[in-house]
């Protein structure tokens, strides 16, 4: 078997998946929860995991230094790359909201705070409603409770943080969860073994191939 690249950010979603590779018989004895170590190998020596930051995955996969990813639906659609999306791995679920202080907003003109500046401008594009997006990396939730935006549009997976600030979820864009991405001329290449990892991952979640 040719040995595959797996590029996927450390964080809960690695978590998840890493139970999902063992159902699927694919080990990593190595890998320790205190591990700084970016560079993994399985037990059979088939395949290698990478670990790169989560916004990276995509770019990893789309430039071939990684023939497969595994990444959040939010980070594709924010920035979408050239590569397949082959499977919907049920984990982290979540969904992509427009958030703000209960009752309706402004329909002509908004000021938008987000971390997904791309999938904000065109939700609203789509609905007619010129906007200002504000892009931020952290705490959007402060935005509009100091003013600086009428509404935010970010990833609720229960809504705690929301309700704890006196906001709600207004609109829900898209649902996301993690997917596995793969490669384009590594699926042209490798086609067999891609096949019988991503058979092996549907077995183990359950999922008739």
């Amino acid at each position: 078997m040719e040995q595959l690249t797996v590029a996927m950010a450390k964080g809960r979603t690695a978590t998840k998946a890493m139970k999902l590779f063992e159902q699927a018989g694919i080990y990593f004895s190595s890998l320790q929860d205190d591990s700084r170590k970016l560079v993994l190998t399985d037990d059979s020596g088939q395949v290698k995991l990478i670990f790169v930051k989560a916004v990276d995955v995509p770019t990893y996969v789309e430039k071939g230094a990684a023939d497969i990813g595994i990444i959040g639906k939010d980070v594709l659609l924010e920035d979408p790359k050239d590569v397949y999306e082959m499977v919907d791995l049920r984990i982290s679920a979540c969904k992509l909201v427009v958030a703000g202080f209960p009752g309706p907003y402004p329909n002509t003109q908004l000021t938008v705070a987000s971390k997904y500046p791309h999938v904000a401008k065109t939700f609203f594009t789509n609905k007619g409603i010129r906007t200002d997006v504000i892009t931020l990396n952290g705490s959007v939730e402060l935005a509009p409770l100091i003013g600086m935006a009428d509404v935010i549009v970010d990833i609720v997976e229960t809504g705690k943080t929301l309700k704890e600030n006196g906001l709600v979820v207004l609109e829900e864009i898209a649902d996301s969860s993690a997917r596995l991405i793969v490669n384009k001329a590594s699926f042209a290449i490798k086609t067999a073994v891609i096949q019988q990892l991503i058979g092996s991952v549907k077995e183990g979640m359950g999922v008739s191939t």
